[in-house]
């Protein structure tokens, strides 16, 4: 943090433009109308910073700039370097990516906050990735120093629907002598049903309040990928059993899934625990969200049968399901689903 950083008050409404600093802990904030305003430094947030960071508990504050280097360059030179801070026990590498809701009793409305946590003795270079399909876009990238946690980036909602595939690729070091540790590409699905239920933000040793973590790396073992494809899946099988045994066995794994369908119910009560403040278009929204979703992530599967229970209701729901098959989905084929099995309110839908 320096003069002319632009930072916001975690525990308050407001902000401003940092003018001075007292001591090692107390910064002078300049707001909107002239007025200084003495602050404790780890009650700021910098929002214009790449490697803006929050620094309760064991965290610290990072000075390691996530931006090419230039004035932060020279003045690296002018001044002594602090040394990281290290704790005992801490080389192994911990690190996660933690999600916080800004108004956390107003869960199906608020934004949310993105942090990567460092929890080790290690520096640590980082890429934070989505992608839409096969193309990939860089969400934020920086350096970690030991034991810090880094502010990524805010988002809302309306965002989660390109937040379904993400990916974190690292690399550890030291600035002296250390054990290697091996680069780091971890992929996993984002579940964005969960940022609409209270109950999956808990507490944690990293937050003062509630928040949904998710391992990357613990104890030096890298998190296990949840998102996998048909690529993936193939490479595994052949080097364990060899490509010609492994064409069996894929085919049959193929043919079971395509006999047993994916079933989701669309029922607001069923995707949410709790509603209140919703519209009858948000929770309509919400629920044509889930149907894309699930048909993204299983439309390269042919044969395969989803089966969607939306109610009879008004038929609003079920109209648009059709409608968007119509126009996104024009391969696939629909027809109502089992009512012995589902009820009078349930499409199911072959991928083609």
């Amino acid at each position: 943090m320096k003069i002319g950083d632009k930072v916001r008050f975690l525990s308050e409404q407001g902000g401003g433009i940092v003018s001075g600093f007292e001591g090692k802990d107390k910064v002078f904030v300049r707001d909107t109308d002239g007025f200084d305003i003495p602050v404790l430094i780890r009650e700021c947030i910098v929002v214009e910073s790449d490697n803006s960071n929050m620094t309760p508990n064991h965290l610290k504050e990072s000075s390691i700039n996530s931006t090419p280097q230039s004035i932060e360059q020279k003045e690296s030179k002018e001044r002594p370097r602090l040394k990281p801070l290290e704790r005992s026990g801490a080389d192994r590498l911990n690190i996660f990516i933690a999600f916080v809701p800004i108004h956390p009793t107003k869960i199906t409305t608020t934004s949310f906050e993105t942090f990567f946590i460092n929890d080790s003795n290690y520096f640590v270079d980082f890429l934070y990735l989505s992608a839409e399909d096969s193309n990939w876009s860089v969400r934020f990238r920086g350096t970690a120093e030991p034991n810090t946690k880094l502010f990524m980036e805010e988002f809302s909602h309306e965002d989660l629907n390109s937040m379904g595939h993400v990916c974190i690729q690292l690399i550890a070091y030291k600035e002296k002598s250390f054990v290697l540790k091996p680069a780091i590409s971890v992929e996993m699905r984002l579940d964005g049903v969960k940022f609409f239920k209270a109950h999956c933000f808990t507490p944690s040793d990293f937050f003062e309040e509630n928040a949904l973590v998710v391992d990357v790396v613990r104890n030096d073992v890298e998190a296990h990928s949840a998102y996998t494809n048909d690529n993936t899946i193939k490479q595994a099988l052949n080097k364990i059993r060899g490509d010609q045994h492994t064409s069996t066995v894929l085919t049959k794994k193929e043919s079971i899934q395509r006999d047993e369908p994916i079933v989701t119910d669309l029922h607001i009560n069923q995707l949410l625990d709790n509603t209140s403040g919703l519209t009858a278009a948000d929770i309509l929204r919400y629920q044509l969200d889930t149907f894309r979703r699930i048909m993204n992530e299983n439309v390269k599967h042919k044969g395969r049968k989803l089966i969607f229970i939306h109610g009879k209701g008004e038929g609003v729901l079920r109209a648009e399901i059709l409608k968007g098959l119509k126009h996104n989905y024009k391969t696939c084929v629909s027809q109502d689903a089992s009512f012995r099995e589902y009820g009078f309110g349930a499409t199911q839908i072959t991928i083609k």
